[in-house]
């Protein structure tokens, strides 16, 4: 059974270029929420705090929040990139990302080489490598390019390369960020199924989103990040009444008496 545990979280950032004293309480007096000072006394930025959660098999958690409330970071804690200061992270379960359309690219690598990359990464037998390269490149119909480096694609062939190749391997914990939602049109009602079936598929799902659509569809928890910290933590129409405007939450209609 998959688990993902986080216990007491905190993440920073030095600023290293923060030096004259006056510079300093400037910035200290504009954002004294969000800076600190490290063991080395260097000037810092906060961008998680005394984060603590647990998710276990079954759960569906969103991330909300205004932009810099530290979602993305928090996936990307979470997801390994970035280490933390303090506190501890424990998963129990295979986790796939998707957090950044080429994240886990070598872009100086083609297209097929990525891909064998990946399933070698993930321990895949040549004939499993096989069959996961036909459906990335059934999937992402980038046919020939798939021969090419992919530092030579565009950035709507690194969606479709990246999304293709992250959705083709099963894990039991998602990571997802809104990046995923983006790329042309007919590519996303051809990518929106295969999501769903991999959404579905997972053991715990992890979603940083604005749309709060998707939130409901998708989840059945969700935490309201705000300056860094968890402001609010449950059920998604508790935390989303009490993060909205009262004109933009629309109420769960109730049922009818019988």
């Amino acid at each position: 059974m998959a688990r993902l545990i986080v216990d007491d979280v905190c993440i920073s950032f030095p600023l290293y270029h923060i030096e004259a004293r006056s510079l300093k309480k400037t910035v200290m007096a504009a954002a004294s929420v969000r800076l600190g000072q490290d063991k080395k006394h260097r000037l810092t930025v906060e961008a998680l705090k005394n984060i603590s959660f647990a998710l276990h098999s079954g759960d569906r958690i969103g991330f909300i929040g205004a932009n810099g409330a530290g979602k993305t970071t928090l996936l990307r804690t979470l997801a390994g990139i970035y280490e933390p200061v303090s506190g501890s992270i424990t998963i129990d379960g295979d986790v796939t990302a998707l957090l950044d359309a080429s994240q886990g690219l070598n872009m100086e690598l083609t297209g097929y080489e990525n891909i064998r990359l990946r399933a070698l990464f993930s321990g895949y037998s040549d004939a499993e490598i096989k069959r996961l390269q036909e459906d990335v490149a059934a999937f992402a119909e980038l046919d020939q390019f798939l021969g090419l480096p992919v530092r030579t694609y565009s950035s709507g062939m690194i969606i479709r390369l990246g999304f293709a190749l992250a959705t083709a391997i099963k894990p039991q914990i998602l990571l997802m960020d809104e990046w995923i939602m983006a790329g042309d049109a007919a590519f996303m009602d051809k990518a929106r199924q295969r999501l769903e079936t991999v959404i579905e598929g997972a053991e715990i799902l992890v979603l940083s989103s604005h749309n709060v659509d998707i939130i409901k569809r998708w989840c059945n928890r969700v935490i309201w990040m705000d300056s860094g910290r968890i402001r609010a933590d449950g059920p998604p129409d508790d935390v989303l009444s009490a993060y909205l405007p009262p004109d933009q939450f629309a109420p769960p209609m109730a049922s009818a008496a019988g």
